[in-house]
């Protein structure tokens, strides 16, 4: 999607490296804790890391994104929702052409990406940046038989990469920092990372993502949150005010104070016949503890809405009809953009070198192809090319496949009998059609 790849394509034509590159990056990377920004976060803190991750550097904003999915449920469950919708989609690698090379290499291909050990959650990873508008994922090689195999897919923390170009602007791809390279950081080696993008909008990637317009509601339910907490803190119990005579002793008022502070948790106290407690309930804050639940709603909805395009899952009331299906869903076409997106990058970085490795860096490169389960839209579709096919009009057989997510046979596999429109007309005068091949109306 508008990614520029500054690969070497040429060395895609030899072998892998099988090694696994130290996940680390730059010392100051290796360092697994984060500075958690989010702990005092503020509007002018906020700020501040978005002028930092907009000149490249992408440390602390990571951080954040990271901290925001951990510390909020809510906005790690829509989050997880709309990565997963994506992530467990069944799928076919579909040849460049009907040429039977290329048919070959598509199911090379197929079974090669389905022997992945972590498959799933391999695109789980890529599909992070979802959020995060870019995420890295480590391809594994090993080779066997001759072939060059991926044996895993390895997620890479964001930030360990810089969009910080020398000369001081703004790069399109991500840079490796390591400890040659602290500042700026290294090309990423080719046929070894699998750097996807996703656009929430229009403008350099540093700055896309559903996160980033997110973490200004984010900081502002935390506000919300801490001052709820606080609202039931001092009001959700009645508040014990004890009273002494005049001229009691100090152990007198010790005893009453102790026995105050009994109340709120023993419930049960023993103090002097001549002092007084008095308990005090609060009236008058439903409102206020309503206010706070109404803005921490609002909010929830509102991440919902960027993130799955819809409120359903902050809105959905149990027993509604539909409700509870719609609050687990993504709209279909963020859905839809998302898998395009996840098939564009997967046959520019995972099937391309896979290609290249096997048959050669000239060799057509195939796509994935995921299916959407639209049983009603393809049998309406199937209803509209039998009506163009008995026009008279010719359709293209790779395309056909292609929309039905049917895999061209192999050569000499056994395949189901297909009757061509052209041949409508030809039966056994019963009205039958024949599809045997001595046209004598007996199918045996």
């Amino acid at each position: 999607m508008g990614l520029t790849n500054p690969f070497n394509q040429e060395s895609l034509g030899k072998k892998p490296e099988t090694k696994i590159i130290d996940v680390g990056g730059a010392t100051r990377i290796r360092n697994q804790f984060s500075n958690y920004p989010s702990q005092g976060l503020t509007p002018e803190f906020l700020t501040e890391i978005f002028r930092q991750a907009d000149t490249g550097d992408m440390r602390t904003i990571m951080e954040l994104y990271t901290e925001m999915e951990e510390k909020d449920a809510h906005l790690g469950s829509v989050l997880q929702t709309r990565k997963m919708t994506v992530s467990g989609l069944p799928f076919d690698v579909l040849p460049f052409s009907d040429d039977a090379r290329d048919v070959e290499v598509a199911q090379f291909c197929d079974d090669a990406l389905k022997a992945i050990k972590n498959l799933e959650d391999g695109f789980f990873d890529i599909l992070d940046a979802v959020g995060k508008g870019y995420s890295v994922t480590e391809i594994v090689w090993n080779t066997k038989s001759g072939k060059a195999l991926i044996d895993g897919l390895r997620w890479w923390d964001q930030k360990a990469f810089t969009f910080l170009k020398q000369d001081g602007t703004v790069s399109e791809f991500p840079y490796l920092i390591t400890d040659e390279n602290q500042v700026y950081g290294e090309v990423l080696q080719p046929g070894k990372f699998v750097v996807h993008q996703a656009r929430t909008r229009s403008g350099m990637v540093n700055r896309a993502g559903a996160l980033r317009p997110i973490a200004w509601i984010y900081l502002f339910k935390n506000y919300t949150l801490k001052d709820w907490v606080i609202l039931n803190e001092r009001f959700a119990n009645p508040f014990r005010l004890g009273k002494y005579m005049a001229g009691a002793s100090e152990a007198e008022r010790e005893a009453l104070k102790q026995a105050v502070f009994f109340l709120g948790t023993d419930s049960a106290a023993i103090i002097s016949e001549a002092t007084e407690i008095e308990i005090i309930e609060s009236e008058g804050k439903k409102s206020s503890a309503e206010m706070f639940e109404k803005l921490a709603e609002y909010i929830d909805k509102a991440m919902t809405k960027a993130v799955l395009g819809h409120t359903g899952a902050a809105e959905s009331t149990s027993g509604k009809l539909g409700g509870e299906n719609m609050a687990e869903e993504v709209r279909d076409d963020i859905v839809r953009a998302d898998a395009t997106a996840l098939s564009s990058t997967l046959k520019r970085d995972v099937l391309s070198p896979l290609v290249a490795f096997n048959f050669g860096p000239d060799v057509p490169v195939p796509k994935v192809n995921f299916n959407f389960g639209d049983e009603e839209d393809l049998k309406e579709l199937a209803e509209t090319l039998k009506t163009i096919g008995e026009m008279g009009v010719s359709l293209p057989v790779a395309w056909v496949r292609e929309k039905f997510g049917i895999p061209a046979p192999e050569d000499g596999e056994e395949t189901t009998k297909g009757v061509a429109v052209e041949d409508k007309g030809k039966g056994n005068g019963n009205g039958d059609i024949d599809n045997d091949d001595n046209g004598d109306g007996d199918d045996e």
